[in-house]
């Protein structure tokens, strides 16, 4: 099985702005968003090899069943726990002190773990609506990756 090359130079634009504002400030917070197979979760990957940053993951955010409603699934987001997501991770997250938050196992369809956090200097939000406007004023730098529907297919698959 052959390992798959990825191109840093596609995203070295990224690594500059990141490597700018850890240059200026004590602590800064990336959100990476797109659609569905776009490389999320790949470049989150990339920048923590980089940086040894904190990352999370925003499908650690979906909705339980008892919180399914359909106007609250008509919202743009909606399927995010947003409260809990601004509870436990964005209103700690520029802290200096430790913090857990608990994760949503999609598989189980319920809460499970908690995950302990020690505070970054760099830390990734990474996922679909990782860049919502509830939470746009915490973030230092947002990036939005783009797929084409063949590849994004291909990828799922």
């Amino acid at each position: 099985m052959s390992k798959k090359v990825i191109d840093l130079g596609l995203f070295s634009p990224v690594f500059e702005a990141i490597g700018c504002l850890l240059e200026k400030q004590d602590r800064a917070i990336v959100a990476i968003d797109g659609p569905s197979s776009s490389g999320k979760t790949m470049l989150a990957g990339l920048i923590n090899e980089r940086y040894d940053c904190n990352v999370f993951h925003m499908d650690d955010f979906f909705l339980q069943d008892h919180q399914r409603r359909a106007k609250r699934l008509d919202e743009a987001g909606g399927n995010i726990d947003y409260e809990r997501f601004l509870y436990e991770l964005a209103s700690k997250i520029r802290v200096q002190n430790d913090f857990s938050y608990q994760i949503f196992d999609c598989e189980l369809n319920k809460l499970t773990d908690f995950v302990d956090v020690t505070p970054n200097r760099l830390n990734i939000i990474e996922g679909v609506y990782s860049s919502h406007p509830l939470w746009n004023d915490m973030l230092d730098l947002k990036v939005f990756l783009t797929v084409d529907k063949a590849q994004q297919q291909q990828r799922i698959l």
